[in-house]
């Protein structure tokens, strides 16, 4: 059998025989001998190497910049990864109903994130080299997405991306893989995350290029999560914010200039990237949510540079 056919055999167990491992008697993995040279998670820092490198392959292809490995990223998608294998789901929501740009925030991230999530059930093999092979296909089925069913492949492909963490899990016959994907152009000043009811926030930061123009800002609003079923996690399901906006907030505008909405605006600058502004949040119990808004120069087309959440209790 030549490489190229092995290859695609092995992607295809991945993408079709998944969806049915949970229902195989647990007899079968019983009398199955352990197998020498188990993947633990010794091997997780040469398989974040072999995934970044596959990621920034395929980014120069596009002519698109390298992406760095960031830790806070990789601990997030790490423990989103061993909670889906323990639970032998693939979710982009965890079992306490968060969504992965919450869980970046709540752990200390200001960065805008976009997450790929991907699982093999059922493996052949456990050794480290059988667990790390499965990794490297389960990424190349994302990148090989095509339109208009390539949602992971313009994650992978996304222009603005900066960094990017990789969470690896085994259990068992059991692989879950965990993409975070970063960008990465302010750095906003230390922020409480917990907020009571009709309260408000400050936010103060300053831009990583000067290049760059923050266009204006978006506040969400969503319920506070709760724990869903393991049925529910076990339905593949898309995840986005949430529509409309609660808010809109502006750059403020010169005396005597005013938006055709109405308004001055009210984000202030200091003239050297530097910005601040102070945003109301909900009156209800719920999470929210500040997405900064930036573009690279006035013809720059605008890309989300935050997703800061805050929980209102």
């Amino acid at each position: 059998m030549t490489q190229s056919r092995l290859t695609t055999d092995r992607r295809s167990f991945i993408k079709v025989a998944a969806p049915f491992a949970l229902c195989l008697p647990a007899i079968v993995r019983a009398q199955t001998p352990v197998e020498r040279g188990r993947f633990n998670d010794n091997d997780i820092p040469l398989a974040r190497e072999q995934l970044l490198k596959m990621v920034n392959e395929e980014r120069a292809h596009a002519g698109l910049r390298h992406l760095r490995l960031d830790d806070l990223a990789c601990e997030v998608a790490n423990e989103h990864a061993r909670e889906m294998v323990r639970g032998e789901f693939l979710s982009h929501w965890g079992r306490d109903g968060r969504k992965p740009y919450q869980r970046y925030s709540f752990a200390g991230g200001t960065d805008a994130v976009q997450e790929n999530v991907s699982s093999a059930d059922d493996i052949p093999s456990v050794s480290s080299n059988g667990v790390l092979g499965d990794l490297r296909d389960m990424h190349q089925s994302m990148i090989d997405e095509v339109a208009p069913i390539d949602g992971h492949r313009k994650a992978i492909l996304f222009p603005q991306h900066t960094h990017v963490g990789f969470g690896v899990a085994a259990q068992g016959y059991r692989v879950r893989l965990d993409e975070l994907y970063l960008a990465r152009y302010v750095e906003i000043d230390p922020i409480p995350r917990r907020i009571k009811r009709k309260g408000s926030v400050f936010v103060r930061g300053r831009l990583l290029n000067s290049n760059h123009i923050l266009t204006g800002a978006q506040l969400y609003y969503e319920p506070l999560p709760s724990p869903p079923t393991i049925d529910w996690l076990r339905t593949p399901l898309s995840y986005g914010m949430p529509s409309p906006a609660e808010e809109l907030i502006l750059p403020r505008l010169l005396d005597g200039y005013s938006y055709p909405e109405g308004g001055r605006g009210s984000i202030d600058f200091d003239g050297i990237g530097r910005f601040h502004f102070r945003v109301a949040l909900s009156k209800r119990p719920g999470i929210n949510t500040i997405m900064l808004w930036l573009k690279a120069g006035p013809k720059g087309t605008p890309f989300p540079a935050t997703q800061i959440c805050f929980r209102v209790e």
